[in-house]
């Protein structure tokens, strides 16, 4: 028989990753709990199959680096700027809330310091992975909450990336003063790490912003898809490796500087379509690899530092969030979301965890802490987003406690309207009334105001609503589906757009419009056909769905490229609507 440790450690890893993927994808978990159990399942520390640690530590290498440059690829500083008044405050200080207690959790279970550090800087990071697959689960991935979660996330990757590019220094000072270094050691050791980092950002996103994506433009335009793929790996992999062997950075570092500057490319898209599946892949035996090296009996061996570390992740991280949204002024509907969010650690703990092992500032309880504390948090975290309305409605039935919670947000609500509610009420001229500022609420609000009428902004975010009135634009903070907030702009309102994408209480509104103004025009952004009748028995005046419109596209595209006329097109685009408004 052949020896092949590569071959069998591939085969073992992805055979027990699908097994239990598919088992904990029909439990409704996350898959990443059955990659990491698959890793545990292969590893030495369970009897059976022992696949080679070494070899699965190689090609988990190649998960992170596929894995950052996938973040790299998408990591756009607008959706940061969007909500940066409470996600970068709020990641810090969350950041730095759970990385003293990781610490000190650390240090009273007797490790070093400098491994406390890392254990909670670790701790500190949520996976953006799992966080997205709960807010799109729970159908708030496109709203303020889960807009503020999302760019918390993105903060909190910039500053593991941070930590990728001190980990690497740190663990030089130490050893090259026996572990005791002093602070001037340490210092310069620093020193010259934040040197060779800014000698490699400024190659990349200097030279190489302009070198890379000219070279994917012109592999591109050459037409072989296997061509693509290899440069777009060799970005990937070639800086990665570059990174690391020539600057001492990290290869997580250096793949996310990649695919930043990939990023920059008009074929981004393509080269993310292309990374996915070889990312997907990888990243499943990078998580193996992780479940490898944890020895289950350690749960058994060191229970309350288990516990501990879960308290850290499940409990302290989300108390930090939610204290700090609330005194920033932002409503406890989002602090719940963002706080139930948090409440999980994944790949880049990880990925902080085998650099700083490699470098000697994690031991192997730290390590087996994370996977632990990983394993139960990833589980619980759906389970816990299921519990969101219920435990709403548990702390509204305490209205103490509900309005301390909201305090800040309801003053911050009376200084922003309170301007905008006195030029309505001096002014009486009709307005349009627009709910929500997204793309779809912006295009609407430009043809309103470009046909001569006022317009009045209504949305839930605080930094879009600052913004329209620094320009000199109405605009109401709140949730346009509490009347409250809505009844100064409708009594004199000639119409009202709701251009928000999901449906919850909206039909209250249309009602409740209808009643405070007979004359109001209502006209609907919606999803589905299906919800036409009850959006005609509520009172709207007429709805845009975008299924029927996606399908008006498509085909209009289809028939421009075989050569339609524009009166064919259409035809065409009519009958498709009036099939999808006669379907029962």
């Amino acid at each position: 028989m052949h020896d092949l440790p590569l071959v069998t450690t591939i085969a073992a890893a992805f055979t027990a990753a699908w097994v239990l993927g598919l088992i904990t994808q029909r439990l409704r978990l996350s898959p990443i709990v059955g990659y990491l159990l698959a890793g545990i399942a292969i590893g030495p520390h369970t009897p059976g199959f022992i696949a080679d640690v070494k070899i699965a530590a190689q090609l988990a290498e190649l998960g992170v680096i596929l894995l950052m440059f996938g973040v790299g690829l998408h990591f756009h500083l607008r959706d940061l700027l969007a909500v940066r008044n409470v996600a970068v405050p709020g990641a810090l200080g969350q950041s730095l809330v759970a990385t003293l207690l990781g610490t000190a959790v650390a240090v009273a279970f007797g490790m070093p310091v400098k491994s406390g550090v890392v254990l909670g800087m670790a701790m500190a990071v949520a996976s953006t992975v799992v966080l997205i697959r709960v807010l799109t689960d729970n159908r708030l991935l496109d709203t303020t909450a889960g807009h503020v979660a999302v760019g918390w996330l993105i903060v909190e990757d910039v500053l593991t990336v941070i930590v990728l590019v001190l980990i690497p220094a740190l663990g030089t000072a130490s050893h090259s003063g026996g572990g005791h270094s002093p602070p001037a050691s340490l210092g310069w050791g620093l020193l010259i790490a934040l040197l060779k980092l800014a000698a490699l950002v400024a190659l990349l996103l200097v030279g190489g912003s302009r070198v890379i994506p000219w070279v994917m433009v012109r592999v591109a335009r050459l037409r072989s898809r296997e061509l693509f793929t290899l440069t777009v790996l060799v970005m990937a992999v070639a800086v990665a490796a570059v990174s690391a062997y020539v600057f001492g950075a990290s290869m997580a570092l250096g793949a996310f500087l990649a695919g930043m500057v990939v990023g920059q490319s008009p074929v981004s898209q393509q080269a993310a379509a292309d990374a996915l599946p070889l990312r997907d892949a990888f990243a499943v035996l990078f998580f193996a690899s992780v479940g490898m090296l944890f020895d289950p009996t350690f749960i058994l061996r060191e229970p309350w530092l288990v516990l501990a570390g879960l308290a850290v992740v499940m409990l302290a991280k989300p108390m930090a969030a939610l204290t700090i949204i609330a005194l920033i002024g932002y409503p406890a509907r989002t602090g719940l979301v963002v706080a139930l969010g948090l409440a999980q650690i994944g790949e880049f703990s990880f990925i902080l965890s085998e650099l700083a092992r490699r470098h000697g500032l994690m031991n192997e309880a730290g390590h087996n802490v994370l996977v632990a504390c990983a394993l139960v948090s990833i589980t619980l975290n759906p389970v816990l987003f299921r519990l969101l309305i219920p435990l709403e409605n548990t702390l509204k039935r305490w209205p103490a406690l509900w309005g301390f919670m909201n305090r800040n947000t309801a003053r911050r609500e009376r200084e922003m309207n309170e301007r905008a509610g006195r030029d309505l009420e001096q002014s009486d001229k009709p307005v349009a009334v627009v709910v929500g500022y997204g793309p779809v609420g912006r295009a609407a609000d430009s043809i309103l105001r470009g046909s001569g009428l006022e317009t009045v902004v209504v949305d839930l975010n605080m930094d879009t609503v600052q913004s329209l009135q620094r320009e000199g634009r109405r605009a109401l903070y709140g949730d346009a589906f509490n009347i409250e907030v809505m009844h100064q702009a409708l009594a004199r309102a000639s119409h009202l757009i709701i251009a928000l994408p999901h449906s919850a209480n909206r039909n209250p509104l249309i009602v409740a419009a209808k009643l405070i103004n007979p004359a109001i025009r209502v006209f609907v952004r919606a999803r589905y056909i299906a919800e036409r009748d009850e959006l005609v028995q509520a009172g709207a005046d007429g709805a845009v769905y975008e299924e029927a419109e996606a399908a008006v596209a498509l085909a209009r595209l289809v028939l421009f490229d075989r050569g339609a006329d524009p009166e064919t097109a259409r035809r065409e685009a009519t009958r498709i609507r009036q099939e999808f408004t006669a379907r029962p």
